[in-house]
């Protein structure tokens, strides 16, 4: 089977603030984009792995790691696992950057 994949335009790069969540909604899916400190940017899905639930884009950016706003989990941007001791994790979405359009890969 051959999975197509998407490029959607969501936002221009120099309209994104460091270390700042940002929400959007791709389809039925909310999904967080994050600018670090070092100019990367990262999306991933907007709910805390927390059983009850959260809003990452809310949360507060440290490096390459996002803390859940309720819960205060930290959370990978890079690969969305949640850090020891807490366990879980939230999928992730391929990033791209050209002629300052940031785009999500779906």
């Amino acid at each position: 089977m051959i999975e197509t994949l998407t490029r959607i335009p969501v936002v221009h790069y120099s309209n994104l603030k460091g270390r700042t969540g940002y929400s959007i909604k791709i389809d039925n899916q909310e999904i967080a984009l994050f600018k670090v400190s070092n100019g990367g940017v990262y999306a991933l899905e907007n709910r805390s792995p927390h059983p009850k639930g959260g809003v990452l884009s809310e949360g507060m950016v440290s490096g390459d790691y996002v803390y859940c706003p309720v819960y205060d989990w930290k959370i990978s941007l890079v690969d969305g696992k949640v850090q020891a001791p807490d366990q879980g994790q939230v999928k992730t979405f391929k990033v791209e950057i050209k002629e300052d359009i940031v785009f999500i890969i779906v």
